[in-house]
Protein backbone atom coordinates (compact mmCIF):
# COMPACT_ATOMS: atom_id res chain seq x y z
CA UNK A 1 0.00 0.00 0.00
CA UNK A 2 1.41 3.43 -1.24
CA UNK A 3 1.80 6.56 1.30
CA UNK A 4 -0.56 9.14 0.92
CA UNK A 5 -0.16 11.01 4.12
CA UNK A 6 2.79 11.43 5.18
CA UNK A 7 4.40 13.66 8.42
CA UNK A 8 7.96 12.95 9.90
CA UNK A 9 9.25 15.00 13.05
CA UNK A 10 6.52 17.54 12.72
CA UNK A 11 7.06 20.22 15.27
CA UNK A 12 4.57 23.42 15.73
CA UNK A 13 5.37 26.03 18.51
CA UNK A 14 3.42 28.89 19.80
CA UNK A 15 4.90 31.39 22.37
CA UNK A 16 4.75 29.30 25.74
CA UNK A 17 2.90 26.03 24.45
CA UNK A 18 4.28 23.17 22.50
CA UNK A 19 1.08 22.06 19.79
CA UNK A 20 2.78 19.38 17.99
CA UNK A 21 6.02 17.53 19.40
CA UNK A 22 7.12 15.51 16.58
CA UNK A 23 4.16 13.85 15.04
CA UNK A 24 5.15 11.26 13.06
CA UNK A 25 2.41 9.52 10.73
CA UNK A 26 1.80 7.00 7.62
CA UNK A 27 -1.59 6.94 5.73
CA UNK A 28 -2.21 4.39 3.14
CA UNK A 29 -4.10 4.71 -0.04
CA UNK A 30 -7.82 4.30 0.71
CA UNK A 31 -7.67 3.77 3.65
CA UNK A 32 -10.10 5.68 6.62
CA UNK A 33 -7.37 6.97 9.15
CA UNK A 34 -8.35 8.19 12.63
CA UNK A 35 -6.50 10.20 14.79
CA UNK A 36 -7.56 9.44 18.53
CA UNK A 37 -7.19 11.73 21.12
CA UNK A 38 -8.55 14.06 24.10
CA UNK A 39 -9.39 18.05 23.20
CA UNK A 40 -5.89 19.51 23.03
CA UNK A 41 -4.06 16.64 21.73
CA UNK A 42 -2.45 18.69 18.54
CA UNK A 43 -5.20 16.79 15.90
CA UNK A 44 -6.61 19.56 14.81
CA UNK A 45 -3.24 21.79 14.49
CA UNK A 46 -1.59 18.58 12.54
CA UNK A 47 -4.21 18.58 10.38
CA UNK A 48 -4.40 22.11 9.65
CA UNK A 49 -0.53 21.84 8.84
CA UNK A 50 -1.49 18.81 6.80
CA UNK A 51 -4.66 21.37 4.91
CA UNK A 52 -1.50 24.25 4.44
CA UNK A 53 -3.60 26.33 6.85
CA UNK A 54 -0.63 26.58 9.39
CA UNK A 55 3.05 26.59 8.93
CA UNK A 56 5.02 23.76 11.09
CA UNK A 57 8.14 25.13 13.15
CA UNK A 58 10.02 22.62 11.62
CA UNK A 59 9.72 18.80 10.11
CA UNK A 60 7.85 17.33 7.22
CA UNK A 61 4.48 17.14 5.78
CA UNK A 62 3.13 15.83 2.46
CA UNK A 63 0.33 14.57 0.63
CA UNK A 64 -0.13 12.17 -2.53
CA UNK A 65 3.52 12.99 -2.75
CA UNK A 66 3.77 16.79 -2.83
CA UNK A 67 5.64 18.85 -0.05
CA UNK A 68 2.94 21.05 1.48
CA UNK A 69 5.10 23.26 3.28
CA UNK A 70 7.19 24.06 0.14
CA UNK A 71 3.93 23.91 -2.49
CA UNK A 72 0.98 24.61 -0.70
CA UNK A 73 -0.78 25.66 -3.73
CA UNK A 74 -0.15 22.36 -5.35
CA UNK A 75 -1.24 20.70 -2.34
CA UNK A 76 -4.25 22.31 -1.97
CA UNK A 77 -5.40 20.80 -5.63
CA UNK A 78 -5.41 16.98 -4.58
CA UNK A 79 -7.00 18.01 -0.39
CA UNK A 80 -10.01 18.77 0.87
CA UNK A 81 -10.56 19.99 4.22
CA UNK A 82 -13.54 20.04 6.62
CA UNK A 83 -12.79 22.19 9.74
CA UNK A 84 -14.46 21.46 13.18
CA UNK A 85 -16.54 24.58 12.81
CA UNK A 86 -17.64 25.13 9.18
CA UNK A 87 -18.92 28.33 7.99
CA UNK A 88 -21.65 28.47 5.38
CA UNK A 89 -23.22 31.44 4.06
CA UNK A 90 -26.86 31.79 5.13
CA UNK A 91 -28.29 34.15 2.03
CA UNK A 92 -26.80 31.90 -0.16
CA UNK A 93 -28.99 28.65 -1.64
CA UNK A 94 -27.48 25.26 -1.34
CA UNK A 95 -26.65 24.94 -5.15
CA UNK A 96 -25.31 28.48 -5.05
CA UNK A 97 -22.87 27.44 -1.80
CA UNK A 98 -21.79 24.42 -3.95
CA UNK A 99 -21.43 26.95 -7.16
CA UNK A 100 -19.31 29.61 -5.02
CA UNK A 101 -16.43 27.46 -4.10
CA UNK A 102 -16.33 24.81 -7.69
CA UNK A 103 -16.02 28.93 -9.35
CA UNK A 104 -13.11 29.53 -6.55
CA UNK A 105 -11.19 26.25 -8.01
CA UNK A 106 -11.58 27.64 -11.59
CA UNK A 107 -14.04 25.16 -12.74
CA UNK A 108 -16.26 25.49 -15.67
CA UNK A 109 -19.74 26.48 -15.62
CA UNK A 110 -21.32 23.46 -17.44
CA UNK A 111 -19.08 21.18 -15.78
CA UNK A 112 -19.98 22.64 -12.38
CA UNK A 113 -23.32 22.27 -13.13
CA UNK A 114 -23.25 18.71 -13.22
CA UNK A 115 -20.96 18.22 -10.69
CA UNK A 116 -23.08 20.12 -8.55
CA UNK A 117 -26.22 17.22 -9.31
CA UNK A 118 -23.83 14.67 -8.45
CA UNK A 119 -22.54 15.69 -5.20
CA UNK A 120 -25.77 17.00 -3.73
CA UNK A 121 -27.06 13.16 -4.69
CA UNK A 122 -23.93 11.82 -2.93
CA UNK A 123 -24.23 13.51 0.00
CA UNK A 124 -28.47 12.77 -0.43
CA UNK A 125 -29.44 16.75 -0.68
CA UNK A 126 -30.49 16.61 -3.87
CA UNK A 127 -34.10 17.88 -2.77
CA UNK A 128 -32.62 20.30 -1.15
CA UNK A 129 -30.83 21.84 -3.99
CA UNK A 130 -33.31 25.08 -3.86
CA UNK A 131 -33.30 25.47 -0.23
CA UNK A 132 -31.52 28.23 1.23
CA UNK A 133 -28.57 27.11 3.52
CA UNK A 134 -30.06 28.09 7.32
CA UNK A 135 -33.35 26.21 7.04
CA UNK A 136 -30.94 22.95 6.83
CA UNK A 137 -30.25 20.58 10.17
CA UNK A 138 -26.71 21.04 11.45
CA UNK A 139 -26.73 17.09 10.05
CA UNK A 140 -27.69 18.43 6.56
CA UNK A 141 -24.98 21.50 6.88
CA UNK A 142 -22.32 18.86 7.37
CA UNK A 143 -22.84 16.97 4.80
CA UNK A 144 -23.12 20.32 2.69
CA UNK A 145 -20.35 21.20 4.42
CA UNK A 146 -18.27 17.53 3.45
CA UNK A 147 -20.12 18.01 -0.19
CA UNK A 148 -17.71 21.60 -0.26
CA UNK A 149 -14.61 20.01 0.02
CA UNK A 150 -15.12 17.73 -2.78
CA UNK A 151 -15.76 20.03 -5.61
CA UNK A 152 -12.17 19.50 -6.94
CA UNK A 153 -12.34 15.96 -6.67
CA UNK A 154 -9.46 15.33 -4.16
CA UNK A 155 -8.31 12.30 -3.66
CA UNK A 156 -7.34 12.94 0.49
CA UNK A 157 -10.21 14.32 2.67
CA UNK A 158 -8.98 15.87 6.08
CA UNK A 159 -11.70 16.31 8.56
CA UNK A 160 -11.83 17.56 11.62
CA UNK A 161 -14.51 16.36 13.91
CA UNK A 162 -17.09 15.97 11.81
CA UNK A 163 -19.22 13.61 13.93
CA UNK A 164 -19.23 16.76 16.34
CA UNK A 165 -22.63 17.67 17.57
CA UNK A 166 -24.26 15.99 15.66
CA UNK A 167 -27.64 13.41 17.00
CA UNK A 168 -27.19 9.43 16.29
CA UNK A 169 -29.04 9.22 13.37
CA UNK A 170 -27.18 11.63 11.45
CA UNK A 171 -23.80 10.51 12.75
CA UNK A 172 -25.17 6.99 11.25
CA UNK A 173 -25.38 8.56 7.76
CA UNK A 174 -22.11 10.60 7.93
CA UNK A 175 -20.36 7.02 8.43
CA UNK A 176 -22.28 5.47 6.04
CA UNK A 177 -20.98 8.47 3.36
CA UNK A 178 -17.52 7.98 4.59
CA UNK A 179 -17.57 4.54 3.84
CA UNK A 180 -18.82 5.16 0.58
CA UNK A 181 -16.47 8.05 -0.38
CA UNK A 182 -13.75 5.28 0.42
CA UNK A 183 -15.45 2.91 -2.04
CA UNK A 184 -14.80 5.58 -4.34
CA UNK A 185 -11.30 5.49 -4.21
CA UNK A 186 -10.96 8.49 -1.33
CA UNK A 187 -7.94 8.24 1.22
CA UNK A 188 -9.92 9.79 4.71
CA UNK A 189 -8.37 11.38 7.95
CA UNK A 190 -10.81 11.83 10.21
CA UNK A 191 -9.64 12.91 13.80
CA UNK A 192 -11.95 12.74 16.84
CA UNK A 193 -12.41 11.91 20.94
CA UNK A 194 -15.51 10.32 20.34
CA UNK A 195 -13.65 6.60 20.13
CA UNK A 196 -16.63 4.10 19.78
CA UNK A 197 -17.25 6.31 15.83
CA UNK A 198 -13.64 5.69 14.91
CA UNK A 199 -13.44 2.19 15.84
CA UNK A 200 -16.63 1.23 13.78
CA UNK A 201 -15.20 3.02 10.79
CA UNK A 202 -11.65 3.39 10.43
CA UNK A 203 -8.73 1.05 8.76
CA UNK A 204 -5.94 2.48 11.14
CA UNK A 205 -5.54 4.72 14.00
CA UNK A 206 -2.81 6.79 15.93
CA UNK A 207 -3.56 7.68 19.39
CA UNK A 208 -2.33 11.09 19.95
CA UNK A 209 -1.87 13.06 23.28
CA UNK A 210 0.66 15.73 23.92
CA UNK A 211 1.28 16.90 20.40
CA UNK A 212 2.85 12.90 19.96
CA UNK A 213 1.95 9.94 18.17
CA UNK A 214 1.34 7.06 21.24
CA UNK A 215 0.31 4.34 18.67
CA UNK A 216 -0.12 3.83 15.57
CA UNK A 217 -1.58 1.25 13.26
CA UNK A 218 -5.13 -0.99 13.48
CA UNK A 219 -6.42 -1.50 16.54
CA UNK A 220 -5.83 -5.50 17.01
CA UNK A 221 -2.11 -4.52 16.39
CA UNK A 222 -2.06 -1.98 18.57
CA UNK A 223 -3.88 -4.03 21.50
CA UNK A 224 -1.24 -7.09 20.18
CA UNK A 225 1.27 -4.59 21.17
CA UNK A 226 0.51 -3.39 24.48
CA UNK A 227 -0.48 -6.89 25.75
CA UNK A 228 0.59 -10.56 25.78
CA UNK A 229 -2.53 -13.37 25.55
CA UNK A 230 -6.73 -11.97 25.22
CA UNK A 231 -10.14 -11.92 26.76
CA UNK A 232 -11.40 -15.03 25.58
CA UNK A 233 -15.86 -15.30 25.70
CA UNK A 234 -17.23 -18.85 25.47
CA UNK A 235 -20.93 -19.50 25.30
CA UNK A 236 -21.92 -23.39 27.05
CA UNK A 237 -24.88 -25.44 25.70
CA UNK A 238 -26.63 -25.30 29.11
CA UNK A 239 -26.56 -22.87 32.03
CA UNK A 240 -26.08 -25.97 34.60
CA UNK A 241 -23.23 -26.82 33.33
CA UNK A 242 -21.80 -23.01 33.65
CA UNK A 243 -19.44 -23.95 36.74
CA UNK A 244 -18.17 -27.10 35.83
CA UNK A 245 -17.23 -25.38 32.93
CA UNK A 246 -15.64 -22.53 34.03
CA UNK A 247 -13.90 -24.34 36.75
CA UNK A 248 -12.20 -26.27 34.14
CA UNK A 249 -10.80 -23.43 31.93
CA UNK A 250 -9.70 -21.97 35.45
CA UNK A 251 -7.42 -25.47 36.22
CA UNK A 252 -5.68 -24.35 32.31
CA UNK A 253 -1.94 -22.72 33.88
CA UNK A 254 -2.73 -19.95 31.05
CA UNK A 255 -5.64 -18.52 32.39
CA UNK A 256 -5.37 -15.62 34.29
CA UNK A 257 -8.95 -15.44 35.53
CA UNK A 258 -12.25 -16.58 35.07
CA UNK A 259 -15.56 -15.77 35.17
CA UNK A 260 -19.12 -16.10 34.63
CA UNK A 261 -20.94 -12.74 33.17
CA UNK A 262 -24.44 -11.92 33.92
CA UNK A 263 -25.50 -12.88 30.43
CA UNK A 264 -24.06 -16.33 30.77
CA UNK A 265 -21.00 -15.78 29.18
CA UNK A 266 -17.55 -17.49 30.67
CA UNK A 267 -15.09 -14.90 29.89
CA UNK A 268 -11.61 -15.64 30.32
CA UNK A 269 -8.12 -14.02 30.51
CA UNK A 270 -5.90 -16.12 28.80
CA UNK A 271 -2.19 -15.37 28.54
CA UNK A 272 -1.41 -17.10 25.37
CA UNK A 273 -1.72 -16.57 21.37
CA UNK A 274 -3.83 -18.02 19.07
CA UNK A 275 -2.40 -21.79 18.90
CA UNK A 276 -2.96 -21.64 22.77
CA UNK A 277 -6.52 -20.39 22.10
CA UNK A 278 -7.31 -23.55 19.52
CA UNK A 279 -5.87 -25.72 22.37
CA UNK A 280 -7.87 -24.67 25.04
CA UNK A 281 -10.90 -24.73 23.14
CA UNK A 282 -10.15 -28.57 22.00
CA UNK A 283 -9.43 -29.37 25.57
CA UNK A 284 -12.73 -27.93 26.78
CA UNK A 285 -14.83 -30.14 23.48
CA UNK A 286 -12.65 -33.20 24.44
CA UNK A 287 -13.78 -33.01 28.16
CA UNK A 288 -17.44 -32.89 27.24
CA UNK A 289 -18.39 -29.38 27.36
CA UNK A 290 -20.44 -28.03 24.78
CA UNK A 291 -19.63 -25.28 23.36
CA UNK A 292 -21.66 -22.93 21.29
CA UNK A 293 -19.32 -19.93 20.83
CA UNK A 294 -15.78 -19.42 21.51
CA UNK A 295 -14.16 -15.94 20.64
CA UNK A 296 -11.92 -12.67 21.40
CA UNK A 297 -13.53 -10.71 22.94
CA UNK A 298 -13.70 -7.37 20.71
CA UNK A 299 -10.79 -4.84 20.99
CA UNK A 300 -12.23 -1.71 22.76
CA UNK A 301 -10.45 1.62 21.69
CA UNK A 302 -11.54 3.36 24.82
CA UNK A 303 -9.60 0.67 26.76
CA UNK A 304 -6.27 1.02 24.83
CA UNK A 305 -6.59 4.41 24.69
CA UNK A 306 -6.83 4.99 28.50
CA UNK A 307 -4.15 2.01 28.72
CA UNK A 308 -1.65 4.28 26.10
CA UNK A 309 -1.95 7.78 27.42
CA UNK A 310 -2.12 6.64 31.19
CA UNK A 311 2.06 6.51 30.54
CA UNK A 312 2.04 9.26 28.72
CA UNK A 313 0.56 11.65 32.12
CA UNK A 314 2.26 14.57 33.62
CA UNK A 315 3.94 15.63 30.36
CA UNK A 316 3.78 19.22 28.91
CA UNK A 317 0.04 20.21 28.46
CA UNK A 318 -0.48 21.55 24.58
CA UNK A 319 -3.08 23.34 22.98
Amino acid sequence: MTDVVVTRDLVKRYPGTLAVAGMDLTVGTGEIFGLVGPNGAGKSTTLRILATLLTATSGHAEIAGIDVLRNPGEARRVLGFMPDVFGVYDDMKVWEYLDFFARCYGIPAARRRRMIGDLLDLVDLGDKRHAYVQSLSRGMQQRLCLAHTLVHDPAVLLLDEPASGLDPRARVELRELLRELRALGKTIVISSHILPELEELCTSVAIVDHGRVLAHGKVADIEKRLRYGAVLRIRILSNEGLEPARNHFATDPRVASATILDDGQIELGFRGDDAASAQLLAGAVAAGIRVISFARAASDLEELFLQVTSANAGTEQVA
